[in-house]
Order: C-alpha cells, then sequence, then structure tokens
C-alpha cells in the first residue's frame, strides 16, 4: 500500500507543478476574458451597414426608412444607376431594388461583398413585415388586427405526478435549470475526458518507451504501479473541480447581489439544484472519468513508443466524442428517443445519455440507479481485467498495432496461469 501511495502521490506532485496544469486551470477563464474583451470591442466600435433601396412604389421604401437604427442605415436612391454609383464609389455596402407583385413583395439584393447570414435574416424580416403590412391594408385590416392576428398562442407546460389516492398533483417544473446543469456535465466531462485521457495514456506509455518497466516492476506489483498512476491522476483531475469550485464559490459571493444573478436566483429553489438529479449528475461524471481512465491507461500500456500514445487512445476518443455529440444533440431535441433510451444504459455512453434524460423528466431514479449500477460493474470488471493484463502489457513491444498487442498479451497472460495451475 505504501508503494501505491508513493507513486500516486509522485504522480500527482509532477502534474501539479507542471506549467501545463497551470495553464490548463487558466484556460477557461482566458478564453471568456478574451470573449468578454473581443464583444466590450466589437459592441463599442461596430459600424452600421449602410444600404440603398430602389423601390417601384414609394410606400416599399417609406417602410425601410422606418427601419433604420444604430445598426443598419437605409437609405432611399432615386433610380438603380445612382444605385451603383454609390456602390461603385463605396458610400453604400449594398442597394435593394424593390418592386410590389399584388401583395408580394419582391427584392434582390446587389452588393459587392458577402453581407452574412445575420443581415440577410434581418433584411428578410423586414421585407416580411412590410409584405404584411400591404397585405393588411389590401383586406382593409389595421395595424391592431394585424397584431391581434400575429399573436402567439398562451401555450404552458406542467409536471404531473399522483398520490397514493391517485389524485393528479402538479409538480415544481425544474425541467430548465436540470436541463442547463445536465449540459454542463456533459460538456465537463468531454473536457475532463479529452484531458486526462491523454495524461493517463502518456504517463504509462513514456515509462515504457525508455523500456525501464522491467526495473520497475522489481520493485512493486504491477498492480500497485497500475492503480498509483491512475489515482495520481485523478487527483489532479479533482484539484481541477476543487479550484473551480472555489472560484464559482468565490465568484457567486461577489455577484450575487447583481440584478441579473438575482433574477435568475428568483426562479430557483434549493431543491432543484441540491436534489436527487445532482447527486446523480456528479456519480456519473466520477464514473465516466474513471471508466475512461481505466480504458486509456490500457490502450497506453499496448504501445511500445511514447509517440504512438496519441493513435493509442484513438478508441477512447470516438467513444468520448460518440456519447458527446448524443447527448448534446439529441438530447435536445428528442431525449425520449430509443437511441437515448438504450444509450443511458450502455457503459461508456450512459455518463453522457443518462443526466439529459434525468434532466428532461423522461427517466425515473429507479431508471438511472440501474444505470449506474452497470455502469460501475462494468468499470471495476474492467479496472480488474486491465491490471491483470498491465503487467504482460507492459512488457509486450509489438509493432503490429493495438490489436496485436492485446492479443499477445492475452497470450502471455493465459500461459502466466497455466504455470501457475500446473
Amino acid at each position: 500500500m505504501r508503494k501505491f501511495w508513493i507513486i500516486a502521490l509522485d504522480i500527482y506532485k509532477k502534474n501539479v507543478k507542471s506549467g501545463a496544469f497551470v495553464v490548463m486551470i487558466l484556460f477557461p477563464f482566458i478564453i471568456m476574458g478574451i470573449a468578454y474583451i473581443a464583444g466590450s470591442f466589437a459592441g463599442g466600435v461596430g459600424e452600421t451597414s449602410n444600404f440603398g433601396v430602389v423601390a417601384t412604389d414609394s410606400s416599399l421604401s417609406q417602410g425601410f426608412d422606418a427601419l433604420n437604427n444604430d445598426d443598419y442605415d437605409f437609405q432611399v436612391i432615386d433610380s438603380e444607376e445612382d444605385a451603383q454609383k454609390e456602390l461603385a464609389d463605396e458610400k453604400i455596402d449594398g442597394y435593394l431594388v424593390l418592386s410590389l407583385d399584388g401583395t408580394e413583395v419582391k427584392a434582390i439584393m446587389y452588393s459587392d461583398t458577402t453581407l452574412g447570414t445575420t443581415t440577410e435574416m434581418v433584411i428578410q424580416q423586414y421585407l416580411t413585415a412590410i409584405q404584411s403590412s400591404t397585405r393588411a391594408a389590401s383586406l382593409g385590416l389595421t395595424t391592431t388586427d394585424v397584431a391581434s392576428l400575429n399573436e402567439a398562442a398562451n401555450f404552458t407546460s406542467e409536471r404531473v405526478s399522483f398520490d397514493e389516492d391517485g389524485k393528479m398533483v402538479i409538480d415544481e417544473n425544474d425541467t430548465f435549470i436540470q436541463s442547463m446543469i445536465s449540459f454542463a456535465s456533459t460538456i465537463l466531462l468531454m473536457v475532463f475526458i479529452m484531458t486526462y485521457a491523454q495524461i493517463v495514456a502518456q504517463e504509462i506509455a513514456s515509462e515504457k518507451g525508455t523500456r525501464i518497466m522491467e526495473v520497475i516492476l522489481s520493485s512493486t506489483t504491477a498492480k500497485s504501479h497500475f492503480y498509483g498512476k491512475i489515482v495520481g491522476v485523478l487527483l489532479v483531475a479533482l484539484t481541477q473541480m476543487v479550484v473551480y469550485g472555489l472560484v464559482f464559490g468565490i465568484g457567486f459571493q461577489y455577484f450575487k447581489n447583481l440584478e441579473i444573478v438575482q433574477q435568475v436566483l428568483n426562479g430557483i429553489s434549493a431543491e432543484q439544484i441540491f436534489g436527487p438529479f445532482l447527486v446523480f449528475t456528479i456519480i456519473y461524471i466520477f464514473l465516466g472519468i474513471l471508466i475512461y481512465s481505466v480504458l486509456s491507461a490500457l490502450c497506453g500500456s499496448l504501445v511500445s513508443k511514447s509517440e504512438d500514445t496519441a493513435k493509442a487512445i484513438m478508441p477512447v476518443t470516438y467513444l468520448s466524442l460518440g456519447g458527446y455529440l448524443l447527448g448534446i444533440a439529441m438530447g435536445m431535441s428528442d431525449p425520449n428517443n430509443i437511441v437515448m433510451r438504450v444509450t443511458s444504459y450502455i457503459p461508456f455512453l450512459s455518463s453522457y445519455i443518462m443526466p439529459v434524460r434525468l434532466a428532461s423528466n423522461v427517466a425515473s431514479n429507479t431508471e438511472a440507479v440501474i444505470s449506474v449500477v452497470i455502469l460501475a460493474v462494468t468499470t471495476v470488471a474492467l479496472m480488474l481485467l486491465s491490471a491483470n493484463l498491465y503487467k504482460s502489457n507492459v512488457l509486450v513491444y509489438n509493432e503490429g498495432g493495438l490489436l496485436a498487442a492485446l492479443k499477445q498479451s492475452f497470450s502471455i497472460l493465459r500461459n502466466e496461469r497455466r504455470k501457475v495451475k500446473s
């Protein structure tokens, strides 16, 4: 046990004291800072887009005149020839040619550069509004009538349950905050797996590449070395989470009195955040990082050179990416899809999928317990298998690839067991 902790703490101290760990800690804050500065800079120096409007009907151009704001400036031009001249002289960024076919507004935008999707969508909305007004006028409708027709229907969604007497009770709808937590956990899990899978595999592959594993295994057992490596890296990941937790706690105390924060907090109860859902989410994050770390360690022990580590963890990358994409894409559109229901019980994928289903209230706590048990049992089984294979893996230098190295490792393990039995 003493040698196990020596290995684990050595890995932990080496990684925590490295410059890469400091950069890894600061990276999210650097990105947020750059995004904030870029947004502020763009908002402060943003230029107004100038467009000319050439219309066969004066009512169309008058409608555009009323739409001028800080971002877009529309100016009426008498003829298309004048508009072309102003565009050539770079006085305008483009010009619209408007015509009216009955009650249908037709428009063509001419510009010497690509306007971008956002600008095209804004202009499309303006044209649609003008066309609606034109058609309303032809039908003798007032502005109030048009607003009444376009008013959205009043739709709300309530989550219900039934008490012991079979009476329906309306529950508190906590789907929104739970969905935010589940998507945040999905992103967090993806980031941690991509980061620490590489570190785990590299730690194991680096010593194997130097051909000193025979010396190391002469002073400690293969299992102690294997578990020590994994625990050491997991302690680094835990340290990073603790740092983020402390930063969040300090930041919350500093910003909690802001009006926008108070508005968010007013719609959130402690039960919504600290209920069973959060417990399951934390368990899935922990087990997800653990099972992917074990798989990364197994893959790292199969390479002959540390330079091959990136290729060795490709299975980890693809599995993690598949779970992430399923959780983000399908989780937002249809969390009760048959694919989501099935994959929420499949290890390696369930850590991404089940929190999303729990957040959408399409999975019960009982289903979550079953999924957690399957994931935990699979993690333990993979850990035991990897530890048993580790001694033969680190002594195998096979240039035929991961599968060939794994096959050779199984063969060595079987031969050793036969010797023990005999």
